[in-house]
């Protein structure tokens, strides 16, 4: 199944991801990781992430670009956990030398179709970031608006659409094959 997950930041949606994915697994089970620390804080989440997947038989691969990668690296017949979309744009579009690139969005959306179209077994995490301002500066501002393109393509084409709000999930989409795969889901998530 291919579900795609998002909501706020810190809110628990990684540790659920985990869960859906593990519960879903055949054959390998992947964390596609693809945050690249920029300061302390980071470097932080990571090493929470990585205590939070400790016992669970996750391979972790670190892609933090070019995200088609993992078709290279990994079984497809596996499950995987790609968290998360939110990190793998801001990696792609502002570069490691700091560079604004514009084509990001587009090539992120190609690698993304193909890897969902390849992959049965998928949850894909990203971060729900347009409500935080009224106004915001033009690279953010263009930053928003390619995620919101990636988020709505990765709905698009995934079986189940999630959201995490408030510490519960929200089905948006798919809820006849969540539930018959999953149950319902009547608890918080953490």
């Amino acid at each position: 199944m291919r579900i795609f997950i998002s909501g706020g930041c810190k809110n628990g949606k990684s540790t659920f991801a985990q869960t859906l994915t593990k519960r879903q697994q055949t054959g390998s089970l992947y964390y596609i990781a693809t945050m690249a620390a920029s300061d302390h804080e980071d470097d932080e989440r990571i090493i929470r992430h990585q205590r939070e997947r400790e016992g669970w038989g996750f391979v972790t691969v670190e892609q933090p670009r070019n995200i088609e990668g993992i078709l290279d690296k990994c079984d497809i017949a596996g499950s995987f956990l790609l968290d998360s979309l939110t990190a793998l744009l801001a990696n792609e579009m502002f570069g490691a030398n700091g560079n604004f690139d514009k084509t990001s969005c587009e090539r992120i959306a190609a690698e993304l179709s193909n890897i969902i179209n390849r992959i049965q077994n998928i949850v894909i995490v990203s971060d729900y970031i347009y409500s935080d301002a009224m106004l915001y500066d033009p690279l953010t501002e263009a930053y928003r608006k390619s995620l919101a393109a990636i988020d709505r393509l990765a709905a698009e084409r995934c079986d189940v659409v999630l959201e995490a709000a408030y510490t519960q999930i929200i089905i948006h989409k798919g809820r006849d094959v969540f539930t018959k795969a999953f149950g319902e889901v009547t608890h918080e998530i953490y």
